[in-house]
């Protein structure tokens, strides 16, 4: 088991009956839950070569942003459309009640860059394949992703087989 399991909060029938919620707001605001997420997730890249650290809008950035100054790496934002105020290349990718478009500064990503994307979930895996699909287009390849938490009832680790290796700190065999 993590030691940072203990500061998630499992919230029963939110945000409807029959559903836990997997709060991660109680790790980030305690300074020994955030280092030791952070530091869990960090240890995961330790066998791998990289370049630099995407991280997915939002949550992605909370632990993207300290890992990679913790590993001495840079920092690329994956947002969603419209909020990137350089030239962008996106990635439309279908949701559950709908679509979803995320992008990425054109000129942030350099044929042959290593890449590895940093999420705070991995539920269905959508948003992660369309990242992952979005870097590889540009060029990039990503050889690793990282993520918090995982809901292994979802299968989202399903939608990137073949694109690198994937670790979840803490892991739920729900939905």
């Amino acid at each position: 088991m993590s030691k940072v399991e203990k500061y998630i909060t499992s919230i029963p029938d939110f945000p409807e009956p029959g559903i836990i919620f997997r709060d991660i707001t109680t790790v980030i605001s305690d300074p020994v839950g955030l280092q030791l997420a952070v530091d869990e997730m960090a240890a995961q890249m330790d066998d791998v070569e990289f370049d630099v650290i995407a991280g997915l809008e939002s949550r992605g950035f909370l632990f993207g942003m300290p890992i990679a100054y913790k590993l001495h790496k840079g920092f690329i934002p994956i947002r969603k459309k419209g909020k990137l105020p350089r030239e962008t290349v996106g990635m439309s990718y279908d949701l559950e009640y709908g679509s979803a478009t995320i992008e990425v500064h054109r000129d942030d990503i350099k044929p042959g860059m290593r890449v590895v994307l940093v999420d705070d979930l991995i539920a269905t895996g959508g948003t992660l394949e369309a990242a992952a699909k979005l870097l590889t287009g540009l060029g990039a390849e990503v050889v690793k992703i990282v993520c918090l938490l995982e809901l292994k009832g979802l299968h989202g680790r399903d939608r990137v087989p073949g694109c690198c290796p994937v670790s979840a700190i803490v892991s739920y065999e729900g939905k």
